[in-house]
């Protein structure tokens, strides 16, 4: 296999030289991490916007909002782009963006985040406090950028509320469903 700059993998070198992050599969630490890095190394080389692209199941609140507080923090636009699907946090991703669009046959679904948690009872009590003030600022979030309450947002991600791209157009996720080349 070929390395690009910084022992990095072809692909993912000209991917970050042409000023593009991808997001896929599980929005885990891992993965939120090294977005985040990639991200900030960006910023650091130039003004120009940087184009996130993501096809995530999504996962647990904290890894979603470490990277949305990165996006926010940035000196640059950060655009996101949706290809394939933006489920739980993952679209609460999407929805931070700078630019936010779709692919057209992306599919987002609003639902709880993962949760995983352990511990004794006092430590379940405190945990549980913090998650949902956690959740609240996701939902604050997610009511921000779609315009509609916070009420309204919990409630769909609730019940697991599934959207096309033309649905999420409508919802407030996106701003813009790509329309594919028609060149013949």
């Amino acid at each position: 296999m070929s390395s690009g700059a910084a022992g990095l993998p072809f692909i993912e070198a000209q991917l970050l030289e042409r000023r593009v992050v991808r997001v896929w599969g599980s929005l885990d630490d891992r993965v939120a991490n090294q977005a985040c890095a990639e991200l900030m190394a960006l910023d650091a080389t130039g003004d120009a916007s940087v184009n996130l692209y993501i096809s995530s199941s999504g996962g647990p609140l904290q890894p979603a909002l470490a990277l949305i507080d990165t996006m926010d923090l940035l000196g640059v636009p950060v655009n996101v782009t949706c290809l394939g699907r933006a489920e739980g946090t993952a679209a609460a991703v999407v929805a931070a963006g700078s630019k936010r669009a779709s692919a057209p046959h992306a599919r987002f679904y609003l639902r709880e985040p993962e949760v995983e948690a352990a511990g004794n009872a006092a430590q379940m009590a405190a945990w549980a406090e913090h998650h949902a003030s956690q959740l609240a600022r996701l939902l604050a979030r997610l009511a921000e950028a779609t315009g509609r309450s916070p009420e309204h947002v919990e409630a769909d991600l609730c019940l697991g509320r599934w959207l096309s791209a033309s649905e999420a157009l409508a919802y407030g996720l996106v701003d813009a469903v790509i329309e594919p080349d028609r060149r013949p």
